[in-house]
């Protein structure tokens, strides 16, 4: 005997793999680690911490 298959549960499983996989290619492609960002935050705040410590006034901000 064959399987009976709904072809509208067929279509939204085969719908949501292919947007997985798409996530996924995307998430490879244009993606950072979570460190990378917490690193990258991290210079930014010390960066501008460096400028702010070297202005002559400190109220002008």
């Amino acid at each position: 005997m064959a399987e009976i298959v709904n072809l509208r549960q067929a279509r939204k499983r085969k719908k949501r793999t292919d947007k997985e996989a798409q996530a996924a290619e995307s998430r490879v492609r244009h993606g950072r680690t979570k460190a990378e960002s917490g690193h990258q935050v991290k210079e930014r705040d010390k960066s501008e911490k460096t400028l702010d410590d070297k202005r002559l006034d400190p109220d002008n901000r």
